[in-house]
């Protein structure tokens, strides 16, 4: 991959660089403007093969369908979109048990105190992993979402090669 300061593979990008106010003081690759696509929401939205929760699964499911209508393949990504859903119903219910154990409500005769759920917050945790693994899957993360259409083109000496070599070939005949 190449040694250390090659510019290999733990290059830093140009847009971090850019954010970061250019530490190093180099010369930073010229910004080309690129064009905004526009995607126009799909008003379908494919109804789920298994039963969720409707206030955290469906509702999930619903508004992923609508905002990622210009790159989600209804074919393709329809199960990992489930998977996701059922894990929000997944987490929403942990989360709701471990609330119920852990404070009891005033109603009732005093209890002796609970000991701390760890096993069931551990599963929390892991449900929460894989909302944010699965999340990237689908490109609902930002670094996702820059590999998707919000990074920056930059000029580099190739596309000016690729330039000069197309200009000699259109002069020549």
């Amino acid at each position: 991959m190449g040694g250390k300061g090659s510019g290999g593979h733990n290059r830093k990008p140009v847009e971090r660089k850019r954010r970061i106010g250019n530490p190093s003081g180099r010369k930073l690759p010229d910004v080309v403007p690129m064009a905004k696509i526009t995607t126009i929401a799909s008003a379908h939205i494919p109804e789920p093969h298994r039963v969720l929760l409707e206030k955290y699964g469906l509702r999930l499911w619903n508004q992923i369908w609508i905002s990622g209508a210009g790159w989600l393949k209804q074919n393709m990504d329809t199960e990992v979109i489930l998977v996701l859903c059922e894990a929000i119903d997944e987490r929403q219910l942990l989360r709701s048990y471990i609330f119920e154990k852990e404070n009891p409500s005033h109603n009732e005769s005093p209890k002796p105190p609970v000991p701390i759920l760890w096993r069931e917050r551990r599963a929390l945790r892991e449900v929460d992993r894989q909302i944010i693994t699965l999340l990237g899957q689908i490109g609902f993360s930002p670094s996702e979402r820059g590999l998707l259409s919000e990074t920056e083109i930059v000029r580099s000496d190739f596309s000016d090669l690729h330039r000069r070599i197309a200009k000699k070939r259109q002069a020549s005949r």
